[in-house]
C-alpha cells in the first residue's frame, strides 16, 4: 500500500467517525430541547423524523467545522516547520 493512500484512508476513516460522533452528540443535545411545544403530534413519526434531520444537519455542520479546524491547524504547523 502506498504511504499517501494509507494516509488518505486513515483521514477518511477519522472524518467518518467524527461525523457520526457529531451526529450522535447533536441527537443527545436535541433530546433536551422542548420541540414538542411547537409540534402538533410530538410523539408522531414526523416529529421523530424532524429530530433525525436536525441531528444530521447540526452534526454535519459541527463535523465540518472540526474537520476544517484540524486541517487549518496542520497547515499552520507546516508554515513554521
Amino acid at each position: 500500500m502506498d504511504e499517501a493512500t494509507g494516509f488518505f484512508g486513515v483521514t477518511a476513516l477519522i472524518n467518518i467517525l467524527l461525523s457520526l460522533a457529531s451526529i450522535g452528540f447533536s441527537w443527545w443535545v436535541l433530546t433536551n430541547l422542548r420541540l414538542d411545544l411547537f409540534l402538533k403530534e410530538p410523539k408522531g413519526a414526523q416529529a421523530k423524523a424532524l429530530y433525525i434531520i436536525l441531528s444530521i444537519v447540526l452534526g454535519h455542520s459541527l463535523a465540518s467545522f472540526l474537520i476544517d479546524y484540524t486541517s487549518w491547524s496542520r497547515m499552520v504547523g507546516q508554515l513554521f516547520g
